[in-house]
């Protein structure tokens, strides 16, 4: 998520619950959709703004955006640029980084034409380079001269086509789409010996790897809307997709390797039922045919939505999903553990996981003349069968070794409670907490030689959040944010300086708040606005304090807040 340019993106939707059939099979929690903008007026945006981590690091930013559109807005297209460049940042002043070196140029435009009044065709290409290094900060040799370093170059293209057809009256609609992405990347990561023959091996045949991932999706979906369906509206879905995945990641100097084409065949059926103006029933059921699963997955979903006057919805969310016994991106990370470096491997026995959730809530928003006030309380039950889970099996002359195994079973449930308020469009007022438990039915073995624990790691059992907007005109606004992020588990392996044992830790609770104000200026000569922002980000440096030291150590160690302290300034220079 990182990687992907803010200004190629129109807006992220939060789909709650695993009700649509549309979705894939592992969409059972929920969606998170990235939408991209498309040209909807012509108009460019040019965006600079300056970070600096904690009085130690900087981190700049460019980024810029243009769009035009044709005379008769039949036909547009926009243009993004990014550029980034962050130092290292070293927060235990032990010559190693904690937040790695990046430096990032993404580029890419989304284009639109509509041959007639009821076709579309969409099209977007983009292209990401990055280069990432952390570890030992030293910049004046090659990777693998380092104590300890990682280091990625990424090459990422992505493409897309749509295709979109209305016809009988609107009453159908025929779309069509293809998608792919590539990701070549080469990298390091390795801990230099401190001699004899192993430092020997090192230099004649340091630990690079490669990555070729490459990603085809490609599918057509038909929606056929009846008008009169048993005294009620109902939208039938049809569709297909077809998904492949090849991924190739390869270090030789480890004897390590992952080279897997996975295939998925989904055909999905759906019904979005109106029965009666107040009530909606959405129904599916989608077949996947995965290459390494030997029978086909019927998957069922449903969801059912009921409408008390205009101000209150009642929702029941029922569903089933599975993953595939596949290699996905996280299996591909390397991290150093216990002195070296720790490597991930697929068991032969790896079978589908399976889930089945169950989720249900209450959203009630009540209008009035100046003030709209309100609340969303929603439970959630996800039952997981053979969850994949991550089992040490020892260690070899180059570390520790994990391999992903299916577990017996595990359950996450819990409720959350969410209230919003706005007045006048002035103050907006966004908050919300979690309770959950995350727990496997037998206890998991983190580390070689730790007696197992049943909790999820890295996962509170409770988190939330705070947002507080003040937009009193058009030319002043300011934000406050606030996270809590609870207590939680997670594993610590031994081999740094500081760290003699292996131990699974309990991390203490987190309190982030954020703070930003904007000034927006108008130049009327030419039709433009300049907006000046700036502000803080975790300001009370709610941030992680007991980081290994040294090249030894353990690099997954981490937990909490993503950065501590940083201020920022901007500026942005935007069409009216």
């Amino acid at each position: 998520m990182e990687q992907l340019p803010v200004n190629m993106i129109e807006r992220i939707e939060v789909v709650r619950g695993g009700g649509s059939s549309l979705y894939g099979s592992s969409a059972i929690g929920g969606t998170v959709n990235v939408i991209t903008k498309i040209p909807k007026k012509s108009s460019y945006e040019l965006n600079y703004n300056y970070q600096n981590i904690n009085g130690q690091s900087n981190d700049r930013q460019l980024l810029g955006n243009a769009t035009v559109l044709s005379e008769n807005k039949n036909a547009g297209i926009s243009f993004f640029l990014n550029r980034r460049d962050r130092d290292f940042y070293d927060h235990n002043d032990d010559n190693y980084s904690e937040l790695p070196l990046i430096e990032n140029t993404s580029l890419g435009s989304n284009a639109f034409f509509l041959p007639t009044e009821n076709q579309k065709i969409e099209l977007s290409l983009s292209n990401l380079n990055e280069y990432r290094f952390g570890g030992e900060m030293v910049l004046d040799k090659p990777a693998y001269l380092a104590k300890q370093s990682e280091e990625r170059t990424h090459n990422v293209w992505m493409a897309s086509a749509d295709y979109q057809i209305n016809f009988n009256d609107e009453n159908t609609s025929l779309i069509t789409y293809l998608a792919w992405q590539n990701t070549a990347r080469k990298h390091y990561t390795g801990i230099i010996p401190d001699g004899g023959e192993a430092l020997q091996n090192h230099l004649e045949n340091p630990p690079y790897g490669t990555s070729d991932v490459g990603t085809y999706n490609m599918g057509i979906q038909l929606n056929h809307r009846v008008n009169n369906f048993l005294n009620g509206k109902n939208t039938f879905t049809f569709g297909t997709e077809y998904v492949i995945d090849d991924v190739f990641d390869e270090i030789p100097a480890y004897n390590y390797l992952i080279d897997q084409t996975t295939k998925d065949l989904g055909i999905f059926l759906q019904s979005d039922w109106e029965i009666s103006p107040a009530l909606t029933l959405l129904s599916g059921v989608r077949m996947d045919a995965h290459n390494l699963v030997n029978e086909p997955i019927f998957n069922p979903r449903v969801s059912l939505l009921y409408k008390h006057k205009d101000y209150t919805q009642f929702r029941l969310n029922y569903g089933t999903g599975f993953r595939a016994p596949q290699a996905f991106d996280s299996d591909l990370h390397i991290a150093f553990a216990g002195g070296g470096i720790s490597r991930i491997s697929l068991s032969p026995d790896l079978i589908p996981e399976r889930s089945q959730s169950l989720s249900g809530s209450i959203n009630f928003d009540k209008p009035t003349e100046h003030l709209i006030v309100g609340f969303t309380l929603e439970g959630f039950y996800t039952r997981l069968k053979n969850a994949f889970l991550l089992q040490p099996i020892g260690q070899d002359s180059f570390g520790e070794l994990f391999e992903k195994q299916n577990g017996q079973g595990a359950t996450v449930q819990g409720g959350t409670f969410e209230v919003r308020a706005n007045y006048n469009r002035k103050v907006q007022l966004e908050t919300g907490f979690t309770l959950q438990t995350s727990q496997f039915d037998n206890p998991l073995e983190y580390i070689d030689g730790l007696e197992g624990i049943t909790e999820f790691i890295r996962t509170p059992n409770d988190y939330g959040f705070a947002t507080l907007s003040f937009t009193p005109n058009q030319k002043f606004s300011a934000n406050f944010n606030y996270v809590y992020t609870g207590k939680m588990l997670v594993p610590h392996f031994a081999g740094a300086p500081n760290q003699e044992v292996d131990e699974i830790i309990t991390a203490k609770p987190f309190q982030e708040l954020s703070a930003k104000v904007a000034y927006t200026l108008g130049i009327e000569r030419v039709k433009s606005n300049i907006e000046i922002y700036g502000g803080v980000k975790n300001m009370f440096n709610s941030y992680q304090n007991d980081f290994d030291i040294g090249k030894n150590r353990d690099s997954n160690f981490v937990y909490g807040p993503s950065t501590p302290r940083t201020f920022y300034i901007g500026v942005k220079l935007k069409s009216k």
